[in-house]
């Protein structure tokens, strides 16, 4: 888990989005998290998504097929931590190209979109200072 809030805060975010969470689309938005059910564990996505918030205030998660349900967990981890609030879910249906049978497949689209709760910079705060006191009684 450590290696997994290090990564995260270790993570080079600029314009075209962040390096580790991939794809760097054209349209790709600033505050968007294209999750997979694969490449990441569930954690790096809430602590990346409370990153997104720290900087531009809100986060979109998008998912396709399966990776429906983590968005679902991450933004309900989010909620349920007082961290984020619903301001919009959007669902639609996408061609996909299926390269084992070179056509096109539909597969559902999930966006959800958070945004920073009041107290979001207090827990924000409050997590740091734990982690500070945690590593330095690691060092003593």
């Amino acid at each position: 888990m450590d290696e997994v809030t290090e990564a995260v805060n270790n993570l080079n975010i600029s314009d075209g989005g962040a390096t580790a969470a991939g794809g760097g689309a054209e349209g790709h938005k600033k505050n968007r998290i294209q999750v997979s059910n694969t490449k990441k564990p569930l954690f790096f996505y809430v602590n990346l998504a409370k990153r997104y918030m720290q900087l531009h205030n809100e986060v979109e998660l998008s998912a396709l097929g399966m990776a429906i349900a983590i968005v679902v967990t991450i933004a309900e981890i989010l909620k349920n931590n007082g961290f984020a609030v619903e301001k919009k879910i959007m669902t639609s249906t996408v061609d996909v190209k299926d390269e084992t049978r070179n056509r096109a497949i539909q597969k559902a689209k999930i966006e959800i979109l958070l945004g920073k709760t009041e107290k979001f910079d207090g827990l924000m705060a409050a997590a740091a200072e734990e982690r500070e006191a945690t590593e330095a009684e690691e060092q003593s």
